[in-house]
C-alpha cells in the first residue's frame, strides 16, 4: 500500500461546493454546527489516520474525503450492492491494525441464491500517486445465513474488541420475527467472528447447537454498536411500533424478540414488554413512540469534556441527535437535540469533535456536520 498523504491531490476529484463552511448556533444547542459537505444518501464514516475519511453512500459508492479541502475520491473494487429498499453500503471501519496493514471492514446488502442478506468484507486501502483509489484484494469474509426474500433490517454495524481481536458484527432479522429465535440462523443476532470472518472459539452458544458465531439473540434491526470505555458492548436497534432500545450485550443472552418488546406491531397487535422473569434480557434504554436509532458512538473526546463516557446516536424519523448517560452497567437518557434531518450517523473525530451525517430521505440532504461547542 502506498503511503498515505494529504498533499497526493488526484486527477479526477469530484467538485465539492465551495466557500466557507455554514455555521449555525441555536439557542438551545450546546453546540454550533458547521456544514462541511453533501453527500448522495451517507450511511457511514470512517477516518483514517491523517484526518481523512472514507464515507459510504447507499447506492454502493465509497468515498474518500478530505474534510480540509473538500475533495471526493470515488474508491473502486466495491462489490456490487443490492440497495433496494434498505439495502446500502452501509457499514465502514479501519482495522486494529490499519496503520500497518491497510484493511478496510465495510458491510453491504447483496441478492444471491435463496434471496438477499448482509455480508461483511475486507480490503486493503491502496492509494496511487496520481490520486486514484481502490480496495485492493476485496473479499467478502462473511454473509448472514440464512438469504430471505425482502429489502429490510440487514443492519451490517462493525466493532472490534478493545484488544483487537475479535470482531463483532450485527445482523438483523430481515423483517421475519422468527429467526431471531432460531439458533441455526445468524439472523437477528450480534455475532463474534475473528479477523478473517470465521465464528470465534468460545463463543458461549456453539456447545448448545446454537450457530457457532452467535454471540447473543433476539434481536430486531441492530443499527449501531460500540464498546464503552471499560470494554463494555452496547448496542442499539430499532423496535416496531415504538420500543427502540439500547442493550448492554452480554454472551449467551437473549433480548426476547420477536417475543417481547416495550412497542407492538404495526398492526396494532400486542407484544409482550420486558418484564422481570420472563427470560429475557430488558434494554437499560427505550423509547415510546420511536425516534428510529441509526450509529452508535461513545464519546471519550476533551471538546465536550462534560459528555465524556456517553453514548451518542442519531435518530431518522426523530430527526434528532440523542445522548445517553452510561453508569457502569446502567443508562438512562440524558439529551435530544432537533436537528431537522434524519441523522443516519455520528462519530468522534481525531479532535473531539461530533460528526454527524444526515440520511438524505425524506427531506434529508445528506449532509455531512461538523458539532464544536457554542460560544
Amino acid at each position: 500500500m502506498r503511503k498515505l498523504s494529504a498533499t497526493a491531490l488526484p486527477l479526477i476529484l469530484l467538485a465539492c461546493s465551495g466557500g466557507a463552511p455554514a455555521e449555525s448556533q441555536p439557542a438551545d444547542k450546546p453546540f454550533k454546527t458547521s456544514v462541511i459537505a453533501d453527500f448522495d444518501s451517507p450511511w457511514a464514516m470512517a477516518f483514517l489516520p491523517d484526518g481523512r475519511m472514507l464515507v459510504t453512500e447507499k447506492a454502493g459508492e465509497m468515498l474518500l474525503f478530505d474534510p480540509k479541502n473538500g475533495t471526493k475520491i470515488p474508491v473502486a473494487g466495491i462489490p456490487k450492492v443490492d440497495s433496494e429498499g434498505q439495502g446500502a453500503l452501509m457499514d465502514v471501519v479501519l482495522a486494529p491494525q490499519f496503520a500497518s496493514n491497510g484493511i478496510v471492514y465495510f458491510s453491504f446488502s447483496e441478492a444471491g441464491a435463496g434471496g438477499k442478506g448482509v455480508a461483511l468484507a475486507t480490503g486493503k486501502f491502496d492509494q496511487a500517486s496520481d490520486g486514484t483509489t481502490k480496495l485492493d484484494g476485496v473479499k467478502v469474509i462473511f454473509r448472514g445465513d440464512p438469504k430471505v426474500e425482502g429489502n429490510g433490517h440487514y443492519s451490517g454495524r462493525i466493532a472490534f474488541s478493545p484488544d483487537g481481536r475479535y470482531l463483532f458484527f450485527t445482523n438483523g432479522e430481515r423483517q421475519k420475527f422468527d429467526p431471531a429465535q432460531d439458533p441455526k440462523s445468524t439472523l437477528g443476532k450480534v455475532l463474534r467472528l475473528n479477523l478473517d470472518g470465521t465464528p470465534a472459539r468460545g463463543n458461549p452458544l456453539s456447545s448448545k447447537g446454537f450457530n457457532p458465531a452467535i454471540w447473543s439473540y433476539g434481536h430486531r434491526n441492530l443499527l449501531g454498536i460500540a464498546f464503552d470505555g471499560d470494554g463494555r458492548l452496547w448496542e442499539q436497534e430499532m423496535g416496531p411500533e415504538g420500543g427502540d432500545e439500547i442493550n448492554l450485550i452480554k454472551p449467551g443472552l437473549n433480548y426476547g424478540w420477536p417475543k417481547a418488546s416495550n412497542g407492538t406491531h404495526y398492526d396494532g397487535r400486542d407484544i409482550p414488554d420486558h418484564k422481570t422473569g420472563d427470560g429475557f434480557e430488558a434494554p437499560k434504554v427505550w423509547w415510546n413512540p420511536s425516534i428510529s436509532p441509526a450509529g452508535l458512538a461513545y464519546y471519550t473526546g476533551a471538546m465536550f469534556p462534560q459528555w465524556k463516557g456517553s453514548l451518542f446516536l442519531g435518530g431518522l424519523s426523530s430527526q434528532a441527535l440523542v445522548r445517553v448517560k452510561i453508569n457502569g452497567e446502567s443508562a438512562s437518557k440524558a439529551d435530544q437535540w432537533d436537528m431537522g434531518a434524519r441523522i443516519r450517523e455520528v462519530e468522534q473525530g481525531p479532535d473531539g469533535a461530533l460528526w454527524v451525517l444526515e440520511d438524505g430521505a425524506k427531506g434529508s440532504q445528506g449532509r455531512l456536520l461538523k458539532l464544536t461547542p457554542a460560544g
